[in-house]
């Protein structure tokens, strides 16, 4: 680690990847503990979410005890509901390409009420690969395509090979021995 920075100190020139929450960069060669963490990320997830939704049940336990009326209990079930499918879409849309951040503040609320879809998005996710896995892979050999390209050097001078080749050597006088 640098001292001064805190960052990782590297010996290879070029693209780094992108370090993924839980998995840190080992999704570009699957070394390590990654297979086993994708299983504990996925049975972590849907224990959170079934979590939530045991706290969900009391919250509606909670409203029909207080007897707020049938409209307001299915009013907050259908509002559950539909914010969870959205979250979910919209998390799993998320990891195969990058959201707008304006628009994804602005669905904050969303995603808070409807956590339940994201927390199953993510579980789902990790039964394929890591979330996200697949866009920063793009990314990632995208740039290192783009860093190859650019450091690769060609022989000899572009410019002196395209005049001797315009001429043909056609305009060449012999030399007489």
């Amino acid at each position: 680690m640098s001292d001064e920075t805190g960052t990782p100190r590297t010996t290879t020139p070029g693209p780094r990847p992108e370090e993924i929450r839980f998995f840190g960069t080992s999704w570009v060669d699957h070394s390590g503990t990654y297979a086993l963490r994708r299983a504990a990320v996925a049975v972590g997830a849907l224990v959170a979410a079934a979590a939530g939704c045991f706290v969900l049940r009391f919250a509606y336990q909670g409203l029909a005890l207080a007897d707020v009326g049938s409209f307001v209990n299915v009013l907050v079930v259908v509002m559950f509901a539909i914010c969870s499918a959205f979250a979910f879409s919209r998390t799993l849309s998320g990891f195969s390409q990058r959201p707008d951040p304006e628009r994804q503040a602005s669905l904050r609320g969303f995603f808070a009420i409807g956590f339940v879809g994201v927390l199953v998005a993510y579980a789902l996710r990790c039964l394929k690969e890591a979330p996200g896995e697949e866009l920063r892979r793009r990314e990632y050999e995208t740039a290192v395509e783009q860093y190859e390209r650019r450091t690769t050097r060609r022989a000899g001078n572009p410019a002196a090979r395209k005049a001797k080749g315009a001429s043909g050597g056609a305009g060449k006088k012999k030399r007489k021995a």
